[in-house]
Order: C-alpha cells, then sequence, then structure tokens
C-alpha cells in the first residue's frame, strides 16, 4: 500500500486514504513505530475536513499508546518547531497545502522537527497495510490543547526580526490564502511596526486557496500598486512558502527570493557551506546568477523534503523551490512562509533598496515546457532516435540554457523542458524532442 507522496499523505477528505479507518490506523502507526508512548502535537489548517481527520488520527495514536496535543489552526512551521522544542516525539499536520479544500493531507515531522524519510513512510505503509495490526476505533480521545504554545513558535519568529526599524510604518498587503497563517502573520506583523493590509483572511472552511493566495496573486498584486505598498506577501494554505510582489506590482518568485537571501546571508557570513540547494525546476538563471558570486548551486528532486535532505547532508544553510518554499537551515529544516518574509524584509533593511531592485539581480530566461503521452516509462537515453536529438539540443543550448526530460510521477507523460536565452529557438527545440519522442515511444 501506498500512502506517502512527494508531501505525505494527499487526498479528497473521506475517501481512501483520508477516510476515517485508514487515517485512524496511520495514528495507530505512528504511535507503534515509537520506541516509547509517544508525546505528539497536531496543527491542521482550516478545511473543514480538519477536525474529523484530527479526531480520527488521535484515536489511532491513543490506541497505539501515545498521547495527542492539538494547537488548532496554525502553520506547518509551527507543529515542526514545537515538535523540536517542546518535548513531542512527533509532530503531526493535517492540510493539503494550496489545494482545494475538498481535499486533505497528513504530514509528519520526528521530534526533531524533520520530516519523515521515505524509510520511515514505508514503515508506517507496512503497518498500515498489516492485518494482523489491529486497531480499535470508535469513541472520544483525550486531547490537549497546545494553543498557549504557539507564542513559542512566534518568538521564535521575532529572533529573525523583532522591530521594523527604518521600515516602521511601510505598508504590506499580506494574502494569508483564508489558510493556516490568518491567525498569525497579520498580527505578527502588526505588532513589528509595519502597516498591514490584508487579504484571505475570513476562513470559513471552504474558501482555502480559492482566489486567493500564492496560486491566485491576480489580487494581491492590484491591492499592493491600489494601495501604495512597499510589497506584497502571499502564503499558501498551510503556511510553508511565500511568493511576493514588488512596489510596482510584478511577481517575485522563490528562485528571486533564494537569491536575495543568499546576498543577505553571505553579507552576514552566514551563508554555511558556500552554496545553496535548489530543485531540479529552479531557472538557469538562479544558477548563472550564484555562478557569478562564486556559489555553487546544488540541484535535488522537485519536493522541499529533498531540499531539506541535501542541506542536511552538506550542512549547506538556505535551499528551497521556485514555488517559494524557501528553508533556511538555522530558523528550521522546514520551508516557513513567514519566515521567508522577515528574511525579505531584513534584506530590505540591510540593503535600503526596494524588493524590485533586489529581485532585479536575477535574470530568469525563457522557458518552455512540453508534455508528450507515452506508452511505458522507458529511458529515452536508451532510445536512440531520442538520445541524439537530445545531445544535438545542448551542444545547442552551449552552457546558456538547461534541457530536463524527465517523467510525471502522476500520469503516463514525459515532460520536456528547456530553458534558453531565446524563446523561439528552445520552443522549435522542445518540440524536435517531442516528435522524435511521439515516433517512438507515444
Amino acid at each position: 500500500m501506498t500512502l506517502f507522496g512527494t508531501d505525505g499523505i494527499r487526498g479528497e477528505a473521506g475517501r481512501p486514504p483520508l477516510d476515517d479507518t485508514t487515517v485512524t490506523r496511520v495514528g495507530a502507526a505512528l504511535a507503534r513505530g515509537a520506541t516509547h508512548a509517544p508525546r505528539v502535537v497536531i496543527g491542521r489548517d482550516t478545511r473543514e475536513s480538519g477536525d474529523a481527520i484530527e479526531m480520527a488520527l488521535a484515536r489511532g495514536i491513543v490506541a497505539g499508546g501515545g498521547s495527542v496535543t492539538s494547537l488548532g489552526v496554525v502553520p506547518t512551521p509551527a507543529v515542526a518547531y514545537l515538535a523540536r522544542t517542546d518535548g513531542f516525539d512527533l509532530g503531526v499536520v493535517i492540510s493539503a497545502s494550496h489545494n482545494p479544500y475538498h481535499d486533505n493531507g497528513i504530514k509528519v515531522f520526528s521530534g526533531a522537527g524533520e520530516k519523515f524519510t521515505p524509510a520511515q513512510e514505508r514503515e508506517i505503509e507496512r503497518l498500515v497495510a498489516d492485518p494482523s495490526f489491529v486497531v480499535a476505533t470508535g469513541g472520544e480521545v483525550p486531547i490537549a490543547s497546545g494553543a498557549p504554545l504557539v507564542a513559542h513558535y512566534v518568538e521564535h519568529l521575532r529572533q529573525i526580526l523583532d522591530h521594523a526599524g527604518p521600515l516602521a510604518g511601510a505598508r504590506l498587503v499580506i494574502d494569508c490564502a483564508n489558510g493556516a497563517t490568518t491567525p498569525v502573520a497579520p498580527a505578527l506583523f502588526r505588532d513589528l511596526g509595519f502597516d498591514v493590509e490584508t487579504i484571505g483572511v475570513t476562513p470559513d472552511g471552504r474558501n482555502i486557496n480559492a482566489g486567493c493566495g500564492s496560486t491566485a496573486m491576480d489580487g494581491l498584486q492590484q491591492a499592493v500598486v491600489a494601495r501604495g505598498a512597499r510589497l506584497g506577501v502571499a502564503f499558501d494554505g498551510d503556511g510553508d512558502r511565500a511568493l511576493f510582489v514588488d512596489h510596482l506590482g510584478r511577481r517575485v518568485d522563490g528562485d528571486a527570493v533564494m537569491l536575495v537571501c543568499t546576498d543577505l546571508l553571505r553579507r552576514e557570513g552566514a551563508l554555511d557551506g558556500d552554496a545553496i540547494v535548489a530543485t531540479v525546476m529552479s531557472n538557469i538563471g538562479l544558477e548563472l546568477a550564484l555562478k557569478e558570486r562564486g556559489i555553487g548551486l546544488v540541484r535535488c528532486a522537485v519536493g522541499d523534503k529533498y531540499v531539506m535532505e541535501e542541506m542536511l547532508k552538506r550542512g549547506i544553510a538556505l535551499g528551497g523551490e521556485q514555488s517559494g518554499h524557501v528553508i533556511f537551515a538555522r530558523h528550521l529544516f522546514t520551508g516557513d512562509g513567514i519566515a521567508t518574509a522577515l528574511q525579505v524584509l531584513r534584506a530590505l533593511i540591510a540593503s535600503g533598496q526596494e524588493l524590485a531592485t533586489l529581485a532585479s539581480a536575477l535574470t530568469s530566461y525563457p522557458q518552455v515546457l512540453v508534455n508528450v503521452r507515452v506508452k511505458a516509462r522507458t529511458d529515452v537515453a536508451t532510445v536512440p532516435e531520442v538520445a541524439s536529438v537530445m545531445q544535438a539540443v545542448e551542444a545547442r543550448l552551449a552552457g546558456q540554457g538547461r534541457l530536463l526530460v524527465r517523467y510525471s510521477g502522476t500520469e503516463p507523460l514525459l515532460r520536456i523542458m528547456l530553458e534558453g536565452k531565446d524563446q523561439g529557438d528552445i520552443t522549435a527545440w522542445a518540440n524536435e524532442i517531442a516528435d522524435a519522442v511521439r515516433a517512438t515511444l507515444a
């Protein structure tokens, strides 16, 4: 049984694997996998299904000998942080991040505040699928309130920036996506001395990510310009990522944020490893900008848990994804949208420049993505007709572009991604490869 994907367990709430029976078994498996009766801290986002999933999960944990403390609605990184610092053995987040409300999910953190490894996930799957693993079901279970603990997470955030300083009174527009940052972010930024206007702060259980947040930024762009704000911040539903809008209303993605933060940390002597970690989807413009600075780029598979693994392995301070997951190792080993926003504001303070100027240091190369439906996941390097075209394209790029060919994780598709200086050239070259694939593998 496969339960875990690239970011925990995901699915439609109420249906396998997020039906009551399976969720209860997951909770019991988490407790059984611990070396002693585990203390588990749980947080959730604002989806209407969150309460029921939390209860089913808690029922399984208690049946397995553990105890449960609920934080209520909090950002994902709050759970990761409190699992590490407040004596818990596990942290669990109930959220489907940027997905619509009818979806939900379960993400698990160790007592060290790190996402579960693939090996740990496979062990949970093994237990859940084992028919001899009997779990008691039904009835209410004791759940302790951990709401006061959220203040510990907020104080940890304030260690990044404890006052707006020269930006005191600067207007920010914050979009909480009607999600998990709603109870935390607006109050924090106001308390730091910013003039805060908000979008997406009236969750009703069904409007999370609906026309707002990091997946729908048009409203934020318009609001930043209309209200004369210094910048805008868009969180996703569970608050582990952030994207930005500069004062001109232009979007600033995770690649640009990583470059801005690279310069900040390097200036402070805090860029451990003299490199950053990014996924295969980050633009080659980031790679070239880092190369100009004498800084390395380590690429990994898509998913912030893979970013974290590389950072841990190599002792690197900064990593992230183009989508806005950014990890600051000295802060926490998972993406934290609020922390990312505070770091960006620190960069503005340290440089005395606007986000538009700082972000302009990144020149993003044109990109094209072509999907080709295939019959089987054949290694394209073993198909001469395809491999020869790919080699020819890479020779034309000559280090000033990038070719990435990979299969979709969920569909029978081969994804052909090209980056280069000229949109027309890379479009034609991507179609050349696609034609070769269609002729041999489709």
